[in-house]
């Protein structure tokens, strides 16, 4: 075994002599770049998300206002109010609504009106950790700062506990078609 111990030192040594560190970083980092294109990307399972999606459109039940589906809550990031002590509107006993907020426009798919909405998160408690919902749709990145939704918005409060969001309906959103 010495022999083999003996050509792998020779060869590490002429190796180092005529490579630099910044050679062999290099050429790490084009196999490590190069192996990443070769690799397949796995697409990411969401059979259990279609599934539970077709069993309640089976059922034919509409979504109720604790259901990430229901309408007015199409730019929810948090926890419902709903299923924390509250409701859509009015924050939990024992927290206060956020001095800022996030606005989103809706469609109600029972009058076919679109309505704005107003998230305001509750503050003043830990987070309720019960129906949470993240649907993000068609929100803006992070510099429209009323349409971005990942932010603790009780940063303007006294107490930047994030506890639920309510959502509520503000009135008709000005269609310009």
């Amino acid at each position: 075994m010495k022999w083999l111990d003996e050509f792998f030192e020779r060869k590490t040594r002429t190796v180092a002599q005529r490579a630099s560190r910044r050679s062999a970083l290099i050429s790490i980092g084009k196999l490590l770049v190069g192996s990443a294109f070769v690799l397949p990307v796995l697409p990411f399972d969401r059979t259990a998300q279609a599934a539970g999606a077709a069993a309640k459109k089976a059922g034919g039940k509409a979504p109720t206002d604790e259901d990430c589906e229901y309408w007015r809550y199409c730019a929810q990031d948090g926890y419902l109010c709903n299923c924390c002590g509250g409701t859509a509107s009015s924050c939990p006993p024992g927290t206060e609504a956020s001095k800022v907020s996030w606005i989103g426009t809706c469609h109600n798919p029972e009058d076919g009106k679109d309505y704005l909405i107003s998230y305001n998160d509750c503050c003043g408690k830990t987070a309720c950790g019960r129906c949470f919902c993240n649907t993000n749709e068609r929100e803006m990145p992070g510099y429209r700062m009323g349409l971005h939704n990942d932010i603790n918005w009780c940063m303007a409060n006294d107490s930047t506990m994030f506890h639920c969001t309510m959502a509520t309906v503000v009135g008709l959103a000005e269609t310009t078609r």
